[in-house]
């Protein structure tokens, strides 16, 4: 049997390009399934629940990412702090840091779906749900809430697989939680006929399942990550938060503008105008994920790299991630400008006359934005991986939150086109802003003497040879 491949190996010898099929390719099939899933919840809620339930699945979407929000900032943050102590071989550290998240998350996901199970009612009201719309909507926040403290570490576990380099159960993890979601929902909507409350119960119980298998390898002592006695140091705290903050304000800020925005279409459009934004959100359910498989998926290697001050490797292995995230944008874009019926036929059953109308240049007009969503994502992602906060956060916020709500006012007069407009207008803003940072970064990295990098037996620092520093400077002015 062929011994599987040790982190250090994977991320520090491995070719870039060798490096990018082996992790990237399966990181975002592994997203692809979880996308795949949540395109058929769409599609067996619209088919089997109705319009109706359709819609308040996408009210309530916002507060369920919002549960996750919490769990997501611990994750990420721990997983990059993880990476650079593995790359200075801080092993100690990297264990410590780890069990300290994962108690985090369990702790944070209770107290969070509490509180959401709570108000559920009073804030879906606040958008202006009423009757069987916030019912629905209701029931479905709900049951997510009370699985919070399990499902919430699913994507955490993801995360630490992946910097153990264990990339090949991350996508088993993936698929197998797709395929199980899938067949939980379908039973309980087609066979039991529970109701839009199922569709939650279903997903919530294969993450469950999902993330307590997961967890097996780590208690088994058979990865790079161990679970030891916890001490919850203030300086890891810190960084951690300051690694996982600019997803976290991503998650938060991006579900704040879904919010304001539902308010809109409310408004100028009723439940129409929501569940056409629903077919926007699915769709955009479907890209996203690839895009995070291939950024996320590199993030550890690169984080590796540059912990262990190999800079010019770790600027090699992000041009594959700028590369791939382009040609995916691309295509995406020219799918959705050339299918809107098609997928809004996919998601509503037996769309009306209007409905079409509405979706046409809704889906045409979101789908021009990814011609430029792939260089704002793969920077974002870059600076987080090296632990450049200030950035990845500056880029996060513009998106998710300044510029839409920025745009929301300014173009409040068109109405529903004006809602439509808002994401392509935004992306591009932020791809000029991506380049200003990136400039930015590049013209300092140039200036600056590589930290040095620790000693393998003593963990000691030492001087960087010449060459390594010429390298360094090279894979900068290159990159």
């Amino acid at each position: 049997m062929k011994k599987r491949m040790d982190n250090k190996t994977l991320f520090g010898s491995v070719k870039p390009g060798k490096l990018f099929f082996m992790a990237a390719i399966p990181g975002s099939v592994g997203m692809l399934a979880s996308s795949v899933y949540q395109l058929m919840e769409g599609v067996m809620v619209g088919r089997f629940l109705g319009d109706t339930a359709f819609a308040a699945i996408n009210l309530a979407m916002p507060f369920v990412i919002i549960n996750f929000a919490i769990a997501d900032l611990i994750g990420v943050g721990s997983s990059v702090l993880i990476s650079h102590s593995l790359g200075k071989k801080e092993y100690e550290r990297a264990n410590n840091v780890f069990t300290c998240a994962c108690i985090s998350i369990v702790f944070f996901g209770a107290v969070l779906g509490a509180a959401l199970f709570a108000a559920a009612p009073s804030l879906l009201r606040l958008l202006g749900a009423e009757g069987q719309l916030l019912e629905y909507a209701a029931q479905y926040l709900r049951v997510y809430a009370l699985c919070s403290p399990i499902t919430t570490i699913i994507f955490a576990v993801d995360n630490y697989l992946r910097v153990c380099g264990m990339i090949r159960g991350s996508l088993i993890m993936n698929i197998a939680m797709s395929l199980l979601c899938m067949l939980l929902e379908f039973l309980f909507l087609f066979v039991f006929e529970f109701g839009v409350w199922g569709a939650a119960l279903g997903t919530a119980l294969g993450m469950m399942i999902c993330a307590v298998s997961a967890f097996i390898p780590f208690f088994c002592k058979k990865t790079a990550l161990r679970f030891v006695r916890p001490e919850f140091r203030a300086g890891d705290i810190k960084r951690t938060l300051a690694c996982g903050m600019p997803n976290f304000l991503n998650n938060i800020a991006a579900r704040l503008t879904s919010i304001f925005m539902n308010v809109l279409l409310l408004r100028f459009g009723g439940e129409l105008a929501v569940s056409v934004y629903g077919v926007l959100m699915y769709a955009d359910g479907v890209i996203q994920p690839l895009l995070y498989g291939v950024c996320d998926s590199l993030q550890p290697a690169i984080g590796f790299n540059w912990g262990a001050n190999d800079r010019h490797r770790a600027f090699s292995i992000e041009k594959y991630c700028f590369f791939a995230c382009t040609a995916l944008s691309v295509l995406f874009a020219v799918v959705l400008i050339c299918a809107p019926e098609g997928l809004t036929r996919l998601f509503l059953t037996d769309p009306s006359a209007a409905e079409l109308q509405m979706a046409r240049p809704a889906l045409t007009i979101f789908g021009a934005g990814y011609f430029v969503r792939w260089l704002s994502f793969a920077a974002q992602s870059f600076f987080l991986a090296i632990g450049k906060s200030v950035q990845a956060t500056a880029l996060s916020l513009a998106v998710a939150l300044v510029f839409p709500l920025t745009l929301m006012g300014a173009f409040y007069p068109l109405q529903l086109t004006g809602l439509w407009l808002n994401f392509p207008v935004t992306v591009a803003l932020a791809g000029v802003l991506a380049i200003i940072l990136l400039a930015a970064f590049w013209r300092k990295a140039r200036k600056e003497k590589p930290p040095a990098a620790p000693s393998p037996d003593l963990g000691a620092q030492v001087v960087e040879k010449d060459d390594r520093e010429r390298r360094d400077a090279s894979g900068a002015q290159n990159f």
